[in-house]
């Protein structure tokens, strides 16, 4: 069962209330931090992140006390059984915001019965706000959003990102990355997934791979993506898996088939 339109109406009011609030803490705090701390060898948590996050859960539970929250820094999960989650990243691209680079954003997601419904992306340093609800389009900043025409690779503009953990299979992705390079007009690495999507989705950048992501990462722009027309599988073109173990977003076009085929190279089995 899905939600009802004004239910999905006052969801959406809240999720881009909530993400105007959390961007409004993290630009308070830009270029001022007085604390960075590592939860591995390069990724970073900052009392922004924390007090995003904070800001967005203390939301969310006082509008909707029985709903479950999956976030990025804390555990959320409520025991009780509930067809309501929310899936949060109150920071997407933490170090680019420590290093004061303005590519970040706050993403909200919201799911019914594990179908996402609604979702937000908000880069306050840009001033851009990307919305989308289930089968009512995406916009930014209000303005409907569409992806690109490009249809071959050769054509494209692609974006993706590397794992955390410098091993094996870290130096595979830049294999997969070189592979990629040779095929296409360029490959970037913006550092913040939920923008990745979004930008797919405003038709800035034609397609975007990556593995080892997370819930937070993928959810909200899973759905803007989609919205805009897009199209979002896994590396074998199957359904988006929702723990963003392996994505692919595209424009729709034969590009996505052709990203597959990349992919399937057998040089990269060891990735799948």
């Amino acid at each position: 069962m899905s939600s009802s339109a004004s239910d999905l109406d006052r969801i959406l009011e809240v999720a881009l209330e909530t993400a105007r609030r959390a961007g409004a803490i993290l630009m308070e705090k830009f270029q001022r931090l007085e604390r960075v701390e590592k939860k591995g060898a390069v990724d970073l948590v900052t009392e922004a992140d924390l007090a995003s996050e904070r800001e967005i859960v203390t939301s969310l539970r006082r509008t909707f006390p029985d709903h479950a929250i999956i976030a990025e820094e804390g555990d959320y999960e409520q025991a009780v059984e509930t067809p309501h989650r929310w899936v949060i990243d109150p920071l997407d691209g933490t170090t680019n915001y420590v290093h004061g680079l303005p590519i970040f954003a706050v993403s909200i997601g919201y799911q019914r019965e594990d179908v996402t419904e609604a979702g937000v992306v908000l880069n306050p340093a840009q001033g851009e706000e990307y919305v989308a609800v289930k089968d009512r389009g995406a916009t930014l900043n209000g303005r409907p959003i569409q992806v690109s025409k490009v249809k071959q690779l050769a054509e494209s503009l692609l974006v993706t990102g590397f794992p955390y953990h410098h091993d094996e299979v870290f130096n595979r992705t830049f294999d997969l990355y070189r592979a990629f390079h040779h095929r296409c007009q360029g490959v970037r690495r913006l550092g913040a997934a939920a923008l990745d999507f979004c930008c797919v989705a405003a038709g800035r950048l034609d397609a975007f791979y990556e593995a080892y992501l997370n819930p937070w990462d993928v959810c909200a722009g899973d759905l803007i993506c989609r919205e805009a027309g897009g199209r979002t599988s896994d590396w074998f073109g199957d359904p988006m898996p929702p723990d963003g173990r392996r994505i692919i977003a595209s424009n729709g076009t034969i590009l996505h088939e052709e990203v597959l085929g990349v992919l399937a190279g057998e040089e990269f089995a060891g990735l799948r």
